[in-house]
């Protein structure tokens, strides 16, 4: 008999996870022997008042640390932990424990919000082969394949210097590199800037990625709220007043998650206060060329006399995001430090990655692409804001951004989206709770939904599944108030 797992809705440790730990120290600790059958997936999900999907993910988990093994028609079977009479290291004991993750396990089928990223639908595949294959009938073909330099693939750091140098946000004290994606560029930007302890002003909510990067390197975050015009000035000051900070990191264009974008005016206002604290700015700018409406504004670094505002981009949300291309634009002192950790990581980002995107974009492929995801992310932004407004309950407040891929969700008080998500999985829809996006104010009654990846039909269709268990939801527990009983006034 497999003992009961103790699980946890509330905790930010996804279900699955919670269950895949619970199964790794019972076969750590041998208390599950080499050899012994799991309970079949949609049993123990029975067992256990889970989705089938949940307990299978967790199973994948187990089966990836080559801890048990599944066989069709027969099921998965114990094949790790202790080995007798061979005594290896306690890896559970010297490996620190995983910090909560906003991932989610795939539930196949399943209608999900839960990913900001392009549609796979969209991508021109033969576009790209085609640029794959001139890459490679190329006379310098070789030198793609060497090693090369930390700063990135030369012929590709050239092409985007000379682009940033027309659009103005590159001065000739700047220079750039190229990273393995946006992600890389934030990290490398976290272990050349910021010891333990140090400062960071950052918005809330605040994408992920970005929160438990600081956070894993030792900084203390200090969140300030975004609004519909992005994050609030007022508390801006405040924070910066109020103790020295080491960096400010705002996301100048449909911000992740709320898909705000900060006004002109805001953005100096932002440059000023950075300036004034002493505080190193750090601009992402990784939806900023998915504006659907509305006239452009100009960067924060492209605002900024002095040069010192360092700017991240990607070609993650235009072209692929499987490629990992991102890049740094900022002084040239700090870009230099950038270099040498990356060197020190990983010598320089994938080449043929950066050769085949580059030759995609010269070839004007890149835009033509471009002008597609547009014109979907218009149309599917439109789908979102419509069902929203028809299925959600009243009194819901949600986003209104002009391009991005994400809208940030208030339900009505007191729904809580981590304590339905469960429910919504079950009924083929996934989304990310506000839980994973906080940084000092909870919001359990938010969410983001994640729309440039399904097509308009599914998200009319998942946010009406959403609308009815929020809206079912809601009614229940108003109906629980109101059958209280009334205080006597003594």
């Amino acid at each position: 008999m497999i003992s009961q797992p103790r699980l946890d809705p509330q905790s930010e440790v996804p279900l699955y996870q919670q269950l895949y730990r619970h199964f790794t120290e019972l076969i750590r600790s041998g208390s599950l022997k080499r050899g012994e059958r799991l309970p079949p997936t949609r049993e123990l999900a029975g067992l256990l008042g889970l989705n089938r999907t949940t307990v299978s993910a967790a199973y994948e988990l187990l089966e990836a640390d080559g801890l048990i093994a599944g066989h069709v028609g027969r099921g998965s079977y114990v094949t790790g932990g202790e080995t007798p009479g061979v005594e290896g290291l306690n890896w559970s004991a010297i490996l620190e424990p995983v910090a909560a993750s906003a991932a989610q396990p795939v539930v196949a089928g399943a209608i999900s919000f839960a990913v900001s990223r392009p549609s796979e639908d969209l991508f021109p595949v033969d576009d790209f082969r085609a640029s794959c294959r001139e890459v490679m009938a190329g006379a310098d073909f070789a030198s793609v394949l060497q090693l090369g330099s930390p700063g990135g693939y030369e012929p590709l750091r050239q092409y985007l210097i000379e682009a940033a140098q027309q659009e103005g946000v590159m001065r000739p004290g700047d220079d750039l590199m190229i990273t393995s994606g946006c992600q890389q560029a934030l990290d490398l930007v976290r272990g050349v800037l910021l010891r333990p302890g140090d400062r960071v002003v950052v918005e809330e909510p605040v994408f992920p990625g970005l929160k438990n990067l600081f956070v894993k390197g030792g900084a203390e975050l200090v969140g300030i709220p975004v609004n519909a015009d992005g994050v609030d000035l007022l508390q801006l000051e405040r924070a910066l007043a109020k103790a020295a900070a080491k960096a400010v990191v705002v996301t100048s264009n449909f911000q992740n998650p709320t898909g705000a974008t900060l006004s002109r005016d805001a953005r100096t206002t932002v440059l000023r206060l950075a300036r004034a604290a002493g505080a190193a700015l750090i601009e992402n700018d990784i939806y900023g060329q998915l504006r659907y409406e509305g006239a452009p504004v100009p960067t924060i670094k492209q605002m900024d006399e002095t040069g010192d505002t360092i700017l991240l981009r990607s070609f993650s949300k235009i072209s692929f995001p499987g490629l990992r291309v991102g890049w740094a634009i900022g002084p040239r002192a700090f870009i230099a430090r950038m270099m040498e950790a990356k060197h020190l990581s990983d010598l320089h980002s994938d080449q043929l990655s950066q050769a085949a995107l580059l030759r995609f974009a010269v070839t004007g492929r890149l835009e033509a692409h471009h002008q597609r995801v547009l014109k979907s992310g218009a149309e599917r932004l439109a789908a979102t804001l419509t069902a929203c407004q028809r299925y959600l309950p009243e009194g819901t407040e949600f986003t209104r951004p002009q391009g991005g891929m994400n809208l940030w969700i208030r339900l009505p008080e007191p729904l809580d989206t981590g304590e339905l998500l469960a429910r919504a999985q079950r009924e083929g829809v996934t989304y990310l709770p506000g839980k994973y996006f906080s940084v000092n104010r909870p919001q359990p009654g938010a969410l983001r939904l994640s729309f440039a990846g399904l097509e308009p039909a599914q998200i009319e269709k998942g946010v009406r599944i959403l609308g009815e268990i929020f809206s079912s939801e809601l009614e229940r527990l108003r109906g629980a108030w109101n059958r209280e009983p009334v205080p006597a006034m003594v």
